[in-house]
């Protein structure tokens, strides 16, 4: 029996306000249902492409024997025939000069199309920071940052805390679909609240050309600000009342004609 070739073309796009990673695949299908395919990226984090790095990586029944990639200029087994592959492949200067040139020549002219295409469609996401738990002895302050209504599907939102990106506490979810196109993804950050600190929550997304930043304000926790703000507002309705009554008492008060005993 012959083998069949598929051959599929899929991008996946934008990871970020300017990154993604373009996918080209080669799969070859054999008949006693074994599968050897060939995976192809171009990966990158830039508008101009200045980081693009060229993978390619060649794989057996999903587990992955070896991976070349252009930035390193070099290929790397990870199976004991991804090793044999990886061996030969780095002795030939030819495939690694082909390598390394990847970049200019299969990924940065697919990328410009790809990005062109999701930039006139995207659709801005609406960002809200908001406290869900006030600290408590030794627990922790927990802050959510939501990202609703974006197109296209893939975001990136991740916390910043005096202007260092959080690596650690940071609990997020996946690209929820809302059914109608759109997606919303939530982001919640566990940190101790200290005097002076600065916390940011950043989406990056395609739709726009900059980072969204919001910041968080840890002057003042959010349930002593909403006590001012409901106890201020109480204040304004209690002096509004307290006049209309004076101004009542006045008007019935001046109808009135006082007759001495």
């Amino acid at each position: 029996m012959s083998l069949l070739k598929l051959w599929i073309f899929h991008p996946i796009l934008m990871l970020s306000a300017f990154s993604g990673t373009g996918k080209y695949i080669e799969t070859l299908s054999k008949s006693d249902g074994f599968y050897e395919y060939t995976l192809q990226e171009c990966v990158y984090s830039t508008s101009d492409y200045s980081d693009m790095v060229y993978l390619q990586s060649k794989s057996f029944n999903k587990f992955v024997d070896v991976q070349c990639n252009s930035t390193l200029g070099k290929c790397v087994g990870y199976t004991e025939e991804g090793v044999k592959y990886a061996e030969d492949w780095n002795k030939n200067p030819a495939y690694m000069q082909q390598l390394k040139t990847a970049v200019d020549t299969f990924c940065r002219h697919n990328a410009q199309i790809s990005d062109s295409a999701v930039r006139d469609k995207a659709v801005q996401p609406k960002v809200t920071l908001s406290s869900v738990k006030q600290a408590e002895g030794n627990h922790p302050a927990v802050l959510m940052c939501s990202a609703y209504e974006f197109y296209p599907e893939k975001i990136k939102v991740y916390w910043l805390r005096n202007g260092e990106v959080v690596t650690t506490d940071v609990t997020s979810t996946m690209e929820l679909a809302d059914g109608d196109w759109y997606y919303q993804i939530h982001s919640e950050l566990e940190y101790t609240p200290k005097s002076g600190e600065k916390i940011s929550c950043v989406v990056e997304h395609a739709s726009s050309t900059q980072p969204i930043v919001k910041e968080w304000d840890s002057s003042m926790p959010e349930s002593d600000r909403n006590k001012i703000a409901i106890g201020a507002s109480g204040l304004v309705l209690g002096i509004i009342i307290a006049a209309a009554g004076l101004i009542y008492y006045k008007k019935k008060s001046s109808g009135r004609i006082l007759v001495p005993n």
